[in-house]
């Protein structure tokens, strides 16, 4: 009986200790998202999305991968400054459902500007790692 109350807070430590992990990656490619987009580095936006991603804008506008990347990479798309707030983490086994508050500067197509979002992302973990497969935003009030 020993032995399996024992085996029980071991596997009970693993598994936290493994989804503190695994929230801690998520973090961390968060961080790196949230600077690719600043810097519209293209390689950099690709890896970290995968191929079948849809980007919901809060305008009504679905982008794919390709298009959410061009638009950042080719600057038609361009934060200057973004900072997060309101983060929760919910983990499911390999994905992860991100929301936020999003409030950043803008200078789409050189025109400067601002928006404040709530944001949800879904996040998905494959060979890869921890990848953007689907993203919604909606104005803040």
């Amino acid at each position: 009986m020993r032995y399996l109350v024992v085996l029980a807070i071991c596997l009970g430590t693993f598994t936290t200790s493994a989804q503190k992990k695994s929230i801690n990656d998520v973090k961390f490619d968060l961080e790196v998202f949230r600077l690719a987009l600043l810097s519209g580095d293209k390689a950099q936006l690709m890896q970290l999305t995968t191929p079948d991603l849809t980007y919901g804008h809060s305008s009504g506008v679905i982008e794919n991968q390709q298009q959410f990347v061009e638009k950042l990479a080719s600057g038609q798309s361009d934060f200057t400054k973004i900072d997060i707030s309101e983060e929760t983490i919910a983990l499911y086994k390999s994905t992860a459902i991100v929301r936020h508050l999003m409030t950043a500067e803008t200078n789409d197509n050189g025109k400067p500007g601002t928006v404040k979002l709530r944001v949800m992302l879904v996040w998905v973990e494959g060979k890869q790692g921890w990848q953007l497969a689907a993203r919604q935003a909606l104005k803040a009030l």
